[in-house]
């Protein structure tokens, strides 16, 4: 800290300590004021000018040095100068005073603030930055909430001064004109219960939900702008229009079907989205097949000498297509218009931000969502052109397409080299940039993955950079680079799986003016920059899972379709992301949910981490399946879980019991005290559990026990 602040900080400390020790507080008491009321108005008529100079200043520096005794003083100027002036005067004063606190903070502190916490105040400045006005507008409305903290917490922030002295000026204008017009009534007050009069009382009722008001107006004046070119229907066909029948599609309708609004939904393809057609179902029907085939593959480790097993691919399909069958119906459009949904199959876009056109037919309805819109990553690399590139998404075929025997078996050939479908254990070959893509779980998750794929015959190569294809002959060959050094890798087939992308082209959204950048942009209620239309799911993030997107729909629904009623509660409901789960389905399966040390570390949150190795959990041993491990970060010196990884035999199944704690406030203590059943995996959890109790067992109270057994031993 430099001179100039120290002496400023010793000069505030010195009129402050003044104050105290000269006992100043009770000349900014009721009692004192109305003893001297004759006095103080005998010389406010002769002296006028000077009075209001003299009780202008004062106001000031109480305010500036954050002294009690603002409220007694605005009450005063009710008494000695009327409604009109005292308002007058109280509120120029009183804002003066507030931004020097507001000043003085941030010359002193904020500098020193900001390069020790500036990590975790980036979210508070990047708030202030946006809605900064607007929260000071409504924190200065409540006359109840301390305004000196205000003036000194908002100086250690971004806010230019100048919009504090505005904001603050308008702000406490409703509030000192209150206390103020209680003040003119000061001589027939006999304490400041006083001030509760009903028709006080009303007038701070009428505060306390100001604010709500306030923001209905801004949120009507933001609206107004963004739908100035728009003319908004008298009425409207539906209550809401879904557009996309994936799970967040779905979800959306399903709640509005059941809460008896009129909801349509519209589908171009196949109901179920991505995840019943060519992702999570028809995946994990084939993982059971792979898992089949490792079964028959470790035989001998089970006891049984011979275990031969061949695989017909057309029949592999046959199985997942009746997979697919059997869950279908879930997502039909049988099923949901028998729930009372409106489905129509086509291509929707939207018009204006209350219409959306389908099948040549134009629909209102007053809010829309939109959960559609994605896309595969396309490889494009040099020399690719007329390499067979199987997509993630297209690899498998199309499970619910008719295939010919001699297809279905080239397709087995395709698999060969990235699948546990083939009897012939040949190489196979995995590479990927894990240093611009760190692990989500953690190193040594990755490593428990990456020793298995060793042990089956796949070439795992981090940190390599696919640059192009070449050929020669007959050969193909995939160029890498990894630490400035190219290699050759050969290949019969390329497998892409880069991900996927939001596709917002094609469906009105840049027409209409959405704001979008990789995904659509939304707040924290899911809302767009039109504040009828929502955004749900993968096309909206921030996380591209089923379960996640089931999640966003619920507010999505809820906000859109209670809009009306919410205010009485609050607002709207802001999405919650604080405690999602996901797996990867790898063998073993590794399941996450909360932080992990990465993560940690990374926000600068304090943490211990303890583990269970599932090499001694009985279950794991029985099935042979004794590898893997349990991470749990906790609170340091509480049980409070922050987030937990497990990989393992049936980690995305295990990790529920976390999902549960951490939702609802469970600690260690409460799942050591849980019974689980013997022998199964789900007894990691409760290990794990023990052996952080065991690292924080009160070792003074157990040394009080020895000598208190041994005592009554003799």
């Amino acid at each position: 800290m430099t001179r100039s602040r120290w002496i400023l900080v010793l000069v505030i400390a010195a009129l402050a300590a003044a104050f105290f020790t000269f006992n100043l507080g009770h000349y900014f008491t009721l009692d004192y004021l109305k003893s001297q009321r004759d006095a103080i108005e005998t010389y406010r008529s002769a002296n006028p000018l000077l009075a209001v100079a003299v009780f202008f200043v004062v106001y000031v520096a109480v305010t500036a040095l954050s002294l009690p005794g603002a409220a007694i003083m605005t009450l005063a100027a009710g008494a000695i100068f009327g409604l009109l002036w005292g308002t007058v005067i109280v509120s120029f004063a009183s804002t003066i005073g507030a931004t020097g606190a507001f000043l003085v903070t941030r010359y002193v502190l904020r500098d020193a603030v900001q390069s020790r916490y500036g990590d975790r105040l980036k979210t508070i400045n990047a708030g202030i930055e946006k809605d900064g006005a607007f929260y000071l507008f409504t924190l200065r409305l409540v006359p109840a909430f301390p305004f000196f903290l205000i003036n000194l917490l908002l100086g250690l922030t971004a806010m230019p001064a100048r919009t504090f002295f505005w904001v603050s000026q308008i702000g406490m204008l409703a509030g000192t004109i209150v206390y103020v017009n209680a003040g003119t009534q000061l001589a027939r007050l006999t304490s400041l219960k006083g001030i509760l009069s009903p028709g006080l009382l009303g007038a701070f009722v009428l505060l306390g939900i100001f604010p709500l008001i306030a923001r209905k107006i801004v949120d009507a004046f933001k609206a107004r702008k963004v739908y100035m070119n728009h003319s908004k229907p008298k009425r409207f066909d539906r209550n809401l229009i879904v557009i996309g029948g994936g799970s967040a599609g779905l979800v959306t309708a399903y709640i509005a079907a059941a809460v008896k609004a009129k909801v349509t939904l519209i589908e171009k393809s196949d109901m179920g989205g991505d995840c019943l057609n060519t992702g999570c179902v028809p995946s994990k029907a084939i993982l059971r097949t792979a898992k089949l085939l490792d079964n028959a593959r470790r035989a001998q480790e089970f006891g049984v000498k011979s275990l031969r097993a061949e695989v017909d691919f057309a029949q592999v399909m046959e199985r997942v297509k009746r997979v697919i069958a059997q869950v279908e119906p879930h997502d039909s459009v049988e099923r949901y218009t028998g729930l009372g949904v409106d489905v129509i199959k086509g291509h929707a876009k939207l018009v204006d931000p209350w219409t959306v056109e389908v099948n040549g037919k134009k629909l209102t309805s007053r809010d829309i969502v939109n959960r559609r819109w994605r896309r595969t990553f396309r490889a494009t690399h040099s020399g690719t052109e007329g390499v067979r590139l199987s997509h993630l998404r297209y690899s498998l075929g199309n499970p619910r397409a008719t295939q010919a025997p001699g297809r279905a078996r080239r397709r087995t050939d395709r698999l060969r080299d990235h699948a546990s479908l083939c009897a012939a254990r040949l190489p196979r070959h995995a590479s990927g940039n894990a240093a611009a893509h760190p692990d989500p779980r953690g190193p040594e998750f990755s490593e428990i993955v990456r020793k298995r794929f060793v042990s089956e015959g796949v070439d795992v190569r981090v940190n390599t950079k696919a640059k192009s294809v070449v050929r020669e002959g007959e050969q193909k060959f995939l160029v890498c680079e990894a630490g400035g050094k190219e290699a050759r890798i050969p290949f019969d087939q390329i497998l892409v799986a880069v991900g996927r992308a939001a596709r917002l082209k094609g469906y009105g959204l840049e027409e209409l003016g959405v704001k979008a950048g990789k995904t659509v942009e939304v707040n924290e209620f899911l809302q767009t920059n039109f504040p009828n239309i929502y955004a749900c799911g993968d096309v909206a993030g921030p996380y591209q899972f089923t379960h996640t997107a089931s999640h966003m729909a619920w507010y999505c629904a809820v906000n859109s379709l209670f809009a009306p009623l919410l205010p009485l509660r609050g607002g709207k409901f802001k999405v919650d992301y604080s405690v999602i789960p996901w797996a990867t389905f790898t063998e073993p399966e590794v399941a996450r949910v909360g932080l992990n040390e990465l993560d940690a570390k990374e926000k600068k949150i304090p943490y211990e981490v303890t583990t269970f190795d599932l090499e001694e959990l009985d279950r794991a041993i029985a099935d042979s399946e004794a590898h893997g491990i349990v991470k749990v970060l906790t609170v340091p010196g509480k049980d409070k879980i922050l987030g937990v990884t497990i990989a393992g035999e049936h980690a995305g199944d295990i990790i529920a019991e976390y999902v549960l704690a951490m939702r609802h406030g469970i600690g260690l203590n409460k799942i050591l005290g849980t019974i689980h059943i013997y022998p199964t995996l789900a007894e990691m959890n409760k290990y794990a559990a023990g052996n952080w109790k065991r690292a924080h067992q009160p070792e003074g109270a157990l040394r009080f026990l020895e000598k208190f057994h041994a005592w009554r031993r003799g």
